[in-house]
């Protein structure tokens, strides 16, 4: 017994020890060759920061980071308003709850057969394709993260606590934005982070969307793929690697702050 308890034990720590390999290695791959001096894909050859040069000096690159952060902002923003005032006509006991399910279908409709659809859409309304119908494309496919999400947690919460500020002489408002927004406040930061990076790195939306007046950052690197791979893809993936770990950190200490003061 002590023996199959060790091998267990050392077999969790090989398949966990794989599964991180498997994951982070390609990433350690990618920051080493943001470095080389050759192109790539090419042996390494020596330390380089020419290519981190080229990607602070591409203006058009950066005016697509910049797109892909408006929309990003926009359609996490919108979604989870239209989240919110869906959720509190529901608690009011609003009829719409027995439609709120309609929103699991973004999670099960491919994301091409959505893109046309919207596409179709904003050509029989004559919407000119641009930043507008990207924001509107992705606030659509935000909806079909934020609705089953927060709908599944405001389910699972102690209705105890809104009929004790109901009793004690709040408003339905009240209630909502004082006692049921607060504790779906975990849900809703998750959410929109979830939302934010979906937006920020979807493809398929923007190049059904997007037009020829505007391009993101996806669209972007695909132009930059098409003329051959640029190690300057190496050092912007890089970048956003940075970004990304310091938006993570900052969220984490947020949270470690805010549970101290709870507790």
């Amino acid at each position: 017994m002590v023996k199959s308890g060790k091998f267990g034990y050392f077999g969790t720590i090989a398949i966990v020890t794989a599964t991180y390999l498997f994951l982070y290695v390609p990433l350690a791959v990618l920051l080493v060759f943001s470095f080389n001096t050759e192109s790539f894909p090419s042996p390494w050859k020596g330390f380089t920061l020419k290519w981190y040069h080229e990607l602070f000096q591409a203006s058009h690159l950066w005016a697509s980071f910049l797109n892909s952060l408006i929309v990003a902002f926009c359609s996490t923003g919108i979604s989870l308003t239209m989240g919110v005032f869906l959720i509190f006509y529901a608690a009011q006991g609003g009829r719409i709850g027995k439609f709120l399910n309609l929103f699991y279908g973004n999670l099960v409709i491919p994301e091409t057969v959505l893109a046309v659809g919207l596409l179709g859409f904003f050509t029989l309304v004559s919407i000119p394709l641009g930043l507008t119908t990207l924001v509107l494309a992705h606030s659509v496919l935000g909806l079909g993260f934020v609705i089953p999400i927060v709908y599944a947690r405001f389910l699972e919460l102690d209705h105890r606590m809104t009929e004790a500020s109901l009793v004690l002489g709040a408003t339905p408002v009240q209630t909502f934005f004082k006692v049921t927004l607060p504790l779906l406040r975990p849900s809703l930061i998750v959410t929109g982070l979830l939302v934010f990076i979906i937006s920020f790195d979807d493809f398929i939306l923007s190049y059904f969307c997007a037009g020829s007046t505007s391009q993101t950052l996806s669209l972007y690197i695909l132009s930059m793929l098409r003329a051959g791979i640029s190690p300057m893809v190496n050092a912007l993936s890089a970048v956003l690697l940075l970004l990304s770990c310091l938006l993570v950190l900052l969220f984490f200490t947020i949270s470690q702050k805010s549970r101290t003061r709870i507790f």
